[in-house]
């Protein structure tokens, strides 16, 4: 049979914390039940007995509830506080402990050296809720939801991503179609003046190429704002990789073609057959064909596709395009970095070529601002979360290809339109005329 755990209600001093005065206790009733109790450590089953002295002086036991050890942890104390009758002089339910309740949106955290009855109401961090009095801890919502203002429930975070609505997206959208516009404005007058000494000399179909290339690069850009799809995230990353490298690919043939064409001013040359070949045109064609197949095989093993990115601590959410392969995104950038460093290399040791021909030099700053761009882009897009992530992309796109631009053709075009008695084929090459430079058709 249970023993008895008396609960007395005659008189205002018949209150008592349980807590403490089962802390270290053992002793004998007179029916020989045996009770103990090692640091508020029971033994056994116990019902919890109510004792009711009525007006007649007669005793009532009422069991109200009770208490096993050996239950699992949650249903060891058992109590039913509505069969407890309480002496009528206390006006509420006297209590048996030395803190408040703690509220939805609170957990109890224990006092250092008190009875584990006396705890502190501590809010629930962000992300976490208590949706009931008295909770120990904290729940923790799930990846997509966030705790609300009160912490007590758990409710679905909010979409976030570079819109064109933002001013952020807004800002890079005309900035991208405003610098899509100068290259063809310089296409333009390169068409104008095709038959001048300085757009032939520059070769003019390579020059037509990076123009429009660096005219798309900045409107791939657009591909990386607004609400990522699978065929915006599928094709992003290619359109900017292929399109990067034709223009890269071109400055790289600009580059050769200018050491060409002063190689074969060398007596017996064998560069000379060279001189007005589609060489540069083939070079172009395999860089950009070498991309391409990157791509081909990045779609066909682990293609990109739409993704949330739930790892900040806020109520937002980052939808973004997830790359699907590391690798095969590095390799479609290091690609285009290859080339780069290829064409600084080659325009690096043909700047000090002689005359006013050489643009090999205009070509080695160009590269030198390229990879200033991409190599202060690594740290930033790393430090950066959500759709900040995607602007810092797109901004290194527009000053890459801002930075093309003006140092390669801006010094062309000042000739051209401003001053253009200079533009002579005796200006750019000098006293030394040579008569070995055919310029292709």
């Amino acid at each position: 049979m249970a023993n008895k755990l008396p609960v007395w209600s005659g008189t205002a001093k018949s209150a008592f914390n349980l807590n403490k005065y089962l802390r270290n206790i053992h002793f004998q009733t007179k029916s020989g039940e045996e009770f103990y109790f090692v640091d508020g450590t029971p033994a056994g089953q116990y019902d919890i007995i109510n004792w009711v002295i009525a007006p007649n002086s007669s005793v009532i036991n009422t069991q109200v509830g009770s208490f096993h050890y050996s239950a699992p942890k949650g249903q060891q104390f058992v109590i039913n506080k509505n069969e407890i009758m309480w002496n009528p002089t206390f006006n509420q339910t006297p209590r048996s402990v030395c803190s408040e309740s703690c509220p939805p949106g609170y957990r109890k955290a224990a006092r250092k050296s008190e009875p584990i009855c006396c705890y502190d109401c501590v809010a629930c961090s962000e992300g976490e809720i208590s949706n009931s009095t008295d909770m120990e801890n904290c729940i923790t919502c799930a990846e997509d939801q966030w705790s609300n203002e009160n912490r007590t429930m758990c409710i679905s975070k909010t979409i976030d991503f570079l819109s064109y609505e933002d001013a952020l997206g807004i800002a890079l959208s005309v900035t991208a179609i405003f610098l899509s516009i100068v290259p063809l404005g310089v296409l333009g007058i390169f068409l104008k003046h095709s038959e001048t000494a300085i757009v032939k000399a520059n070769n003019r179909e390579l020059s037509y190429i990076l123009l429009l290339s660096l005219s798309m690069c900045s409107l791939c850009s657009l591909l990386f704002i607004g609400r990522p799809v699978a065929l915006s995230c599928f094709f992003r990353q290619a359109a900017f990789g292929i399109i990067f490298t034709v223009a890269v690919s071109s400055i790289l043939s600009k580059t050769i073609t200018v050491v060409i064409a002063f190689n074969a001013t060398k007596p017996g040359s064998q560069a000379r057959k060279w001189v007005g070949s589609r060489v540069s045109t083939y070079l172009v064609s395999l860089g950009a064909f070498g991309e391409a197949v990157i791509c081909l095989v990045w779609f066909l093993c682990s293609p990109p596709f739409p993704d949330f990115d739930t790892s900040e601590n806020s109520a937002k959410m980052t939808l973004k395009c997830n790359e699907g392969s590391e690798i095969a995104f590095y390799c479609v950038t290091g690609y285009v970095g290859l080339l780069a460093a290829l064409s600084f290399v080659v325009a690096f040791l043909a700047r000090n070529l002689p005359d006013n021909f050489n643009e090999a030099t205009y070509i080695t700053f160009s590269m030198l601002v390229f990879f200033s761009v991409w190599v202060s882009f690594i740290p930033a897009y790393l430090s950066t979360k959500g759709k900040y992530m995607v602007a810092v992309e797109i901004f290194a796109i527009l000053a890459s290809t801002a930075g093309l631009v003006s140092c390669i053709f801006a010094p062309k075009c000042y000739i051209i339109v401003i001053r253009p008695e200079l533009n002579t084929k005796e200006h750019l090459i000098g006293k030394k005329v040579n008569r070995y430079i055919v310029e292709p058709a």
